[in-house]
C-alpha cells in the first residue's frame, strides 16, 4: 500500500515537472522571436540638390510630415545648394524648428556647398554634419531682381538676416554666432574642419553610415523634450520627390531655364513669321511660360532679361528690313551679354558653352531667315498681275493698238506698244495698266508686211 502511494506521488511530481518545463519553454519561445524581430530604428532621408525653391520647400515639408506620421526616429537632410530666396528659406527653417522628429542636415557629397540659404537651413537643424571637402557660408543678401542693392537697402537687409542667423546659431555658442553674422555681413565661408572648430556643425562624416555611427548616443532637444539618439544599425529610408516636384525642380536649373526661354522665344517668332501651323507657336508659348516661371523662381536679373529681349527684337528687325547682318551682329552681342549677367550669384550661372552654342544657333537661324528675305525681295513676283510680266501670250484679236490676248488659260484686254499686232501672233507682257496688259511683239515674230504701192 505504501509503495503505491509513493509511486503515485512520483508520477504526480513528474507531471508537474513536465508541465513547468513545457510552460517555461513556451514562454522562452515567445520571448526569443520578440527579441530577434524587434525592428531597428528608421531614418528618413531627404535629398536637396540645387536651389532652395518653393518646390524644394514643399518637398521638405512633405518629408517632415511623412516622418512624423509614420513614426520615423530621425530625418536626415542631405544638402547641396547655392541658396534661395529669403521667404522660402524662412518657410523651411520654421518647419524644421517645429518638427517632432530630430533633423540632421548633412552637407554632402564631397564638393557640395551649403551656401547662402543653405547656411540658414544647416543652422536650423537639431544636429549638423558635413562631408570632407564641403563648404558652408557666403550668405550675403542679393536683391530679388539680381541687381545691386543700394547702401541703405543693403544695410537693412543685412541687419534683418543677421538677426535671423543669430537666432539660429545661438545654441551653438558665441564663436558660431560670430561666424554666422560674418557669413551674412562679409559673405564669409568655411570648410568642414573650420565649421567644426567654430561649433557651426557637430561632426564630420564620410557617408551616411558613418554619420549614423557618430550620431549614436547624442542628445538633442526636440519639441521641448530631450531625446537620446539610438542610431546604431538604423535603417535608412529614402523619400524622393514625386513626379511633379521632380519636373518643376529640373526646370529651375539655370541651364534648363535658359534653354526653355530661348526655345520659347524662337518658337513664337517662327510662328509669327510663318503663321498657319500653330505647332511652333504652341510649343514656344509653353516653353516660354515654363522658362519665365523658372527664371522668376531663380530671381534672374531683369536687366539681363531685357538685353535678351532686345537681342531677339534686333533679329526680327533684320529679317523684316535686311541690313546685311548688322542688326544680327548687334543682337548676338546683346544676347551674350544679357545671358552672362542673367544671374548675380556665383552659384547660379548659365554654362558659358551653352550661351555660346545657343547664341550661334540662334544667329544661324536668323541668318537663314534673312537670306530668304533678301532672295524674296530680288526674285520676280510669281503671282498676280506682276507675276505675268515677261510671260508669252497669244493675240486672239488684232491689236491696233487695243485687243485681246490669251494668257494662262484666261482672256485679257491688252494694248500693243510697238505697233499693230495681228491675230495669232505671239506677244510678251511688259507691264499692265490696271487690269489691261501692255504687250510687245515676241522676238522671232516678223512684223506684218506693208503693201507696196
Amino acid at each position: 500500500m505504501g509503495e503505491r502511494v509513493s509511486m503515485s506521488r512520483r508520477r504526480s511530481w513528474r507531471r508537474w515537472a513536465f508541465l513547468l518545463l513545457y510552460t517555461a519553454l513556451g514562454f522562452l519561445s515567445l520571448a526569443l522571436p520578440l527579441t530577434a524581430q524587434e525592428p531597428a530604428g528608421r531614418a528618413q532621408v531627404l535629398r536637396v540638390e540645387g536651389a532652395i525653391t518653393p518646390i524644394v520647400a514643399t518637398y521638405i515639408e512633405r518629408g517632415i510630415q511623412t516622418a512624423e506620421a509614420e513614426g520615423a526616429d530621425l530625418i536626415i537632410l542631405v544638402l547641396d545648394t547655392p541658396g534661395g530666396s529669403v521667404d522660402v528659406t524662412r518657410r523651411v527653417t520654421r518647419r524644421m524648428q517645429e518638427s517632432r522628429v530630430p533633423i540632421v542636415v548633412y552637407v554632402a557629397p564631397e564638393g557640395a556647398h551649403a551656401a547662402s540659404a543653405g547656411t540658414f537651413v544647416t543652422l536650423a537643424a537639431h544636429l549638423a554634419a558635413m562631408a570632407p571637402g564641403t563648404s558652408i557660408g557666403a550668405a550675403s543678401p542679393i536683391a530679388s531682381g539680381g541687381e545691386e542693392l543700394g547702401e541703405t537697402a543693403k544695410e537693412k537687409a543685412v541687419s534683418i538676416l543677421e538677426a535671423d542667423v543669430e537666432g539660429l546659431a545661438r545654441r551653438r555658442g558665441e564663436k558660431a554666432v560670430a561666424w554666422a553674422r560674418s557669413a551674412v555681413r562679409e559673405a564669409k565661408a568655411a570648410t568642414e574642419q573650420e565649421a567644426l572648430e567654430l561649433g557651426v556643425i557637430d561632426l564630420v562624416a564620410t557617408d551616411l553610415r558613418d554619420l549614423l555611427n557618430k550620431l549614436d548616443g547624442r542628445q538633442v532637444e526636440v519639441d521641448g523634450r530631450w531625446v537620446t539618439l539610438e542610431t546604431e544599425g538604423m535603417v535608412l529610408q529614402e523619400l524622393e520627390m514625386n513626379a511633379v516636384e521632380q519636373f518643376l525642380h529640373v526646370i529651375t536649373d539655370p541651364n534648363i531655364a535658359f534653354i526653355l526661354m530661348t526655345l520659347g522665344i524662337n518658337g513664337i517668332l517662327f510662328e509669327l513669321s510663318s503663321p498657319g501651323g500653330y505647332v511652333a507657336g504652341i510649343v514656344g508659348g509653353i516653353c516660354l511660360i515654363l522658362g519665365l516661371y523658372a527664371l522668376g523662381v531663380l530671381e534672374a536679373n531683369w536687366i539681363g532679361l531685357l538685353l535678351i529681349a532686345v537681342a531677339f527684337l534686333l533679329f526680327v528687325l533684320d529679317v523684316k528690313a535686311p541690313t546685311h547682318g548688322i542688326l544680327t551682329l548687334g543682337g548676338v552681342a546683346s544676347f551674350v551679354f544679357g545671358s552672362l549677367i542673367l544671374f548675380q550669384s556665383p552659384y547660379y550661372q548659365v554654362s558659358r558653352a551653352l550661351i555660346v552654342g545657343v547664341a550661334l544657333a540662334t544667329a544661324a537661324f536668323f541668318a537663314f531667315a534673312i537670306a530668304k528675305a533678301v532672295r524674296a525681295q530680288v526674285r520676280r513676283p510669281v503671282t498676280g498681275l506682276e507675276g505675268m510680266v515677261g510671260r508669252t501670250a497669244e493675240a486672239r484679236t488684232d491689236l491696233d493698238p487695243r485687243g485681246s490676248v490669251f494668257l494662262m488659260g484666261e482672256w485679257w484686254e491688252a494694248i500693243a506698244e510697238d505697233g499693230p499686232i495681228a491675230k495669232g501672233e505671239k506677244v510678251v507682257v511688259v507691264g499692265h495698266e490696271g487690269f489691261r496688259l501692255r504687250v510687245r511683239r515676241s522676238q522671232g515674230t516678223p512684223p506684218p508686211s506693208t503693201p507696196s504701192g
